[in-house]
């Protein structure tokens, strides 16, 4: 067995040891035009390199840990060379601050970025800065736990939407965070896929196709996000024990949030209006949806191919479809007493305990052959559709399976996403 004074010696020389490192570390002026590369070479582990404001040429590569920082305007300008990535990082504990970094290459298939973060890249903080003009704008590629806040990100506008990168790419970066950025005219917001245990919060995302475009990424956060004007909104796909919390969708052209083959998770207090559907539940499995605000979509929510959702506390209002459901089976949307508020339900409450009296029922038969055969439309002012439509509500069992709220909610449930919203410039 070791001595014990042999222990506190090791012990001691270890501490020396990494004091000295720290007090070895220098902050080091770069003026601007230097050679960046030679600055990044000749500096010690642990340095801070200041940047003065100016151009420094880029496809620079940071092998060792460094921060690297720019003037609080972002002044400091890292130039790409219009192919490859702007600023590789490789080693851990690597910081990029106050920094505009411009003109990666812009080929996909080779993972060209403004900064691209390694494997080995751990705790990268990326933070402060303009990244704008590259392919996608910050790619972490397998590097765990790094931290991605409060850039400005904007992509090649000269490009079509389809041939752009993503502001923020995510690839099997577990415990890596990405908060506060604002992301517009890329592809995808925040592209993730085969990752775990990460966070997307606070992010503003315009000008996109898709804001959030998630799969195969486990136990992990979407929350208080903001999409605007994109095409979809938060695309939430083959995923498993998620948080899908307190996120804006407004004016997305085509579905705010979709939910396919998300299993397991809560998605819960969204604001979600005007769309084309607020909502599509595809083959979505044993999740919590409660407490949403759904609002002025063509459909409020579509619902396919979807088995234990329990759904209450949710607010459709103003939709020209409230529910779409095309099915045979009955599916109750309350949970204990307490349903969803629909705004074209027309009903009393004489009892006073903020549920309504009757039940909602948001399908019938004529929506089920509309939604088969649209040109039916036409009829739908007709005599016979009068008479099935009366035949239903005098005969409750000749109605197709579908949707019921056994305990509608007679007001808007408040939320603090929903007065968000409402402060929205």
């Amino acid at each position: 067995m070791r001595h014990p004074t042999a222990l506190v010696s090791v012990t001691t020389a270890l501490m020396i040891s990494i004091a000295s490192a720290v007090a070895a570390a220098a902050e080091i002026d770069v003026p601007a035009g230097s050679d960046l590369r030679a600055a990044v070479a000749a500096a010690a582990p642990g340095d801070v390199l200041r940047l003065a404001p100016g151009d420094y040429s880029g496809n620079l590569v940071i092998a060792k840990p460094l921060t690297l920082q720019g003037p609080e305007d972002r002044s400091a300008r890292i130039l790409g060379e219009r192919t490859g990535r702007t600023i590789w990082v490789q080693a851990e504990d690597v910081t990029l601050r106050h920094l505009t970094v411009r003109h990666s290459g812009l080929s996909l298939p080779d993972m060209d970025a403004g900064i691209f973060l390694d494997k080995t890249a751990a705790r990268a903080h990326v933070a402060d800065n303009d990244i704008i003009d590259n392919s996608v704008g910050v790619y972490l590629w397998g590097a765990h736990d790094a931290l991605v806040e409060r850039n400005r990100i904007v992509g090649n506008t000269g490009l079509r939407v389809n041939e752009r990168g993503n502001g923020v790419t995510v690839w099997n970066a577990p415990g890596s965070k990405v908060l506060d950025n604002d992301i517009s005219e890329g592809r995808d917001g925040i592209f993730s896929n085969n990752s775990r245990e990460n966070t997307f919060s606070r992010n503003v995302f315009h000008k996109l196709r898709y804001a959030v475009h998630y799969m195969y990424t486990n136990d992990s956060e979407v929350s208080d996000n903001v999409s605007r004007g994109n095409e979809i909104g938060y695309a939430i796909m083959f995923s498993r024990r998620l948080t899908v919390r307190g996120n804006i969708a407004v004016d997305n052209a085509h579905q705010g949030l979709m939910l396919n083959a998300t299993d397991d998770s809560v998605i819960d207090g969204n604001v979600i209006v005007r769309a084309e559907k607020c909502v599509f539940v595809y083959n979505a499995n044993l999740n919590e949806l409660a407490d949403n605000h759904f609002q002025d979509c063509g459909i409020g929510v579509h619902y396919t191919g979807s088995e234990g959702n329990r759904i209450h506390g949710n607010a459709f209002v103003g939709n020209q479809n409230q529910v779409k459901y095309v099915g045979t089976r009955f599916l109750e949307w309350s949970q204990e007493g307490r349903g969803n508020y629909w705004s074209d339900l027309s009903a009393f409450d004489l009892d006073g305990d903020g549920i309504a009296d009757t039940a909602y029922r948001p399908n019938g038969l004529i929506d089920q052959v509309v939604w088969r055969a649209p040109n039916a439309r036409l009829l739908l002012n007709s005599p016979a559709v009068s008479i099935v439509r009366w035949a239903q509500s005098q005969f409750p069992a000749i109605l197709p399976g579908g949707v019921i709220d056994s305990a509608p909610l007679m007001g808007v449930p408040a939320t603090p996403t929903l007065k968000k919203f409402e402060a929205l410039p």
